[in-house]
């Protein structure tokens, strides 16, 4: 064999073995498009998002996705505004609050997770015909002055006859983590809790659940995708991909049971029982927490400020065109 025809031969042994890893690693999806999102907090509330994770569906779409989680909605802010993350997790009304502080690229919200408030209204004893009037003269461990909770509890109290602070004295200086150990320890005639929380009360006997301020409030946009006006100018492929994801992993959601759901996520909640898991996510799923498809309608986004309204914190109404971006999720679902 020639010189010439043994370097030929070589050559085409390489160009083989390259053209065979060319096809292999677009069969098997490995260069993916990374993404940083950033959740508000860990939480079953979030459930389609960790089925997205553990299904392997962000993969699907050409997704790889980097997860961390900030604790606090401003961090959460911050981290989208200062470019530490790509898309963020969070309520909805904060992007009203940076349309309102002037700011030049807006944060837009593109795709809905949850439709309702996630907490629940929480007793000493248990009451099987609660009316909102019982909190008349009572006093109530609140949530975080400001907050969506905090908004979506007033404004409830409000549509059933009872004025927050002149009826029912509401505690707003517990933290949020420490809210479940103080009326524990005797703090308050009523709590206003989040999942696992409320069920994990309610299993030990130290509360039950007698409201839930999802059914009471109505639809909302609560917990929504979030990314940057630039992002969406720089990345639309991206920002596409991640809401067919969602969308898919809101339609698994639906369409399987309790206990599937379960399974799906447990990895993401390795600390909670089975038995508080299924609990929450029965809980989650009767009320119509989580939203069935991306799209963030106009009369959920006129609820939202219905609710900042009465509470105190909508300085100035910002168009729902200015900061919605549905056409991500209307193309996702065709």
């Amino acid at each position: 064999m020639s010189k010439l025809l043994r370097v030929l031969l070589v050559v085409s042994l390489i160009a083989g073995l390259l053209f065979v890893l060319a096809c292999s690693q677009q069969e098997t999806g490995s260069e993916k498009a990374k993404v940083r999102l950033a959740e508000v907090t860990h939480s079953i509330f979030y459930a389609p998002q960790y089925v997205a994770l553990t299904q392997g569906i962000f993969e699907k779409h050409g997704l790889e996705v980097d997860l961390t989680t900030t604790f606090g909605g401003d961090k959460t802010m911050t981290a989208l505004l200062s470019g530490q993350a790509d898309i963020i997790l969070m309520g909805s009304e904060a992007t009203i609050y940076v349309a309102n502080q002037g700011a030049k690229d807006l944060a837009i919200n593109f795709a809905q997770l949850t439709q309702r408030d996630g907490s629940f209204l929480i007793s000493r004893e248990p009451i099987e015909n609660f009316s909102w009037d019982m909190l008349k003269g009572k006093v109530l461990l609140g949530q975080r002055k400001g907050g969506m909770p905090e908004m979506v509890g007033e404004y409830v109290m409000h549509l059933n006859g009872v004025e927050p602070f002149k009826d029912v004295e509401i505690i707003q200086n517990v933290e949020f983590k420490n809210l479940g150990p103080a009326f524990a320890s005797g703090t308050g005639d009523f709590v206003q809790l989040f999942e696992p929380v409320a069920s994990k009360m309610e299993l030990e006997g130290k509360g039950y659940v007698v409201a839930s301020m999802g059914k009471e409030s109505g639809k909302l946009p609560y917990t929504v995708y979030i990314t940057k006006q630039s992002y969406i100018d720089e990345h639309a492929d991206i920002v596409q991909a991640f809401t067919n994801a969602i969308y898919e992993a809101q339609q698994w959601v639906e369409q399987h049971s309790i206990k599937e759901i379960a399974e799906a996520i447990r990895p993401h909640f390795p600390d909670i029982d089975q038995k508080t898991l299924l609990m929450v996510i029965r809980r989650y799923k009767e009320q119509d927490t989580w939203a069935t498809n991306p799209i963030l309608d106009e009369e959920e986004y006129h609820n939202l400020e219905a609710v900042m309204e009465y509470a105190g914190e909508l300085k100035q109404k910002v168009s729902y065109e200015k900061i919605v971006n549905t056409e991500f999720a209307k193309n996702a679902m065709k």
